[in-house]
């Protein structure tokens, strides 16, 4: 660039001719017609209004010319560039116009369609299972009772005949609620079994009672594919006049076959519990080979390891003294009771092998059971 000189003759500044600043914007007018989108025109504007452009460079070559050659070069240099960016400024309106138009178009949403961006979800199939369990014995009479999850020793251990020595009765096997000041000794756990639902249903109830009681109970079970320290429960409970270990049997036996279809039976293998006498491990026949696999190597059963028979829980006649603690006389009523958890007819119903899948509230192990809500 020239250091001013009064007898410079802007004429001969090639980049200030009226021809070459014409020149100048005619080109930068046609670069800005052809533009086709936004992005196109950002490439034109830096190009033709930018410090590298040639109207920014002209520009420059003013300071360099005498007093009186100046308004004349800045008026056609200043008219040129006025031009330019309203051509620019006109093109950038009406490119935004087309594309919001167009994006009217493409992107346009029918609020009419059915709302289907959030996926179904699904119930969870203990909540179905222990429904169904639920439906098979309200249709024999039976009602469904429920009581709270932090309950009284009394209610689950004492009323059930558990001695206080007990091993049930142990920290590794029950949650205590701590008392006040951390006391370990507030006489209050989380229960370990629906069965203090059956002392309440006695307490509160006029004989004969049949109830079933589902519900959460709380064991201190480590986490793995066979346990869970927080899981399902169903128990029953059954009090009137006559009742035998045969009437045990046969509800047993509807159950199963509610549940497995038919064929399906029950058998009781001697055992004892605190809360029944007599008491038994109750098993149903295998639901994949029903018993076919059993001394037969050709056919082996994995589900049953080929013994044909599945343990399903506990169960027995009510116990005297279960009765006496409610109120109920030994000498007129008798009684039956089972229980067996929920989670584990869900395994054998439909093949989990896997407790934790069970709890861990993935949506994939819930939607095959397909109930939707």
């Amino acid at each position: 660039m020239s250091a001013p000189n009064k007898s410079y003759d802007p004429v001969e500044v090639e980049a200030l001719k009226p021809d070459a600043i014409e020149r100048m914007r005619t080109d930068a007018l046609a670069a800005i017609a052809a533009a086709g989108d936004l992005e196109a025109l950002t490439h034109v504007k830096t190009a033709h209004t930018g410090g590298g452009s040639p109207l920014a460079l002209a520009n420059r070559e003013i300071g360099a010319l005498p007093p009186q050659a100046k308004a004349e070069a800045g008026k056609r240099v200043g008219q040129a560039r006025g031009a330019v960016n309203q051509a620019l400024a006109a093109r950038q309106a009406e490119l935004e116009a087309e594309r919001d138009a167009r994006v009217l178009v493409e992107e346009a949403v029918d609020v009419t369609l059915p709302y289907d961006r959030r996926p179904a979800g699904a119930r969870h199939p203990l909540t179905t299972l222990s429904e169904r369990i639920e439906d098979i014995f309200t249709a024999m009479g039976y009602e469904v009772a429920e009581g709270p999850e932090v309950e009284a020793e009394w209610f689950n251990f004492d009323a059930l005949n558990f001695p206080p020595d007990h091993p049930a009765r142990e920290t590794q096997d029950t949650f205590f609620v701590e008392g006040r000041g951390g006391s370990g000794e507030s006489g209050v756990v989380l229960r370990t079994h629906t069965s203090p639902v059956q002392i309440r249903a006695l307490l509160e109830r006029e004989l004969p009672v049949y109830v079933i009681a589902p519900g959460r109970v709380y064991r201190s079970d480590e986490l793995d594919a066979t346990h869970t320290p927080v899981f399902a429960q169903v128990e029953l409970l059954a009090v009137d006049e006559g009742l035998t270990m045969a009437d045990l049997k046969g509800t047993l036996d509807h159950m199963v076959v509610s549940l497995f279809g038919e064929g399906m039976t029950t058998r009781l293998r001697p055992n004892h519990f605190p809360f029944t006498e007599p008491s038994a491990e109750m098993d149903m026949l295998c639901y994949v080979c029903r018993g076919d696999s059993v001394g037969n190597p050709d056919r082996p059963c994995r589900t049953c390891s080929s013994e044909g028979w599945i343990e399903l829980g506990g169960c027995g006649v009510v116990n005297p003294r279960v009765l006496t603690a409610c109120g109920v006389d030994p000498e007129k009523y008798s009684g039956f009771a089972f229980g067996f958890g929920i989670e584990r007819m869900l395994m054998f119903r439909h093949n989990v092998e896997d407790m934790r899948d069970i709890v861990e509230g993935d949506v994939r192990f819930t939607l095959p059971f397909g109930m939707e809500i």
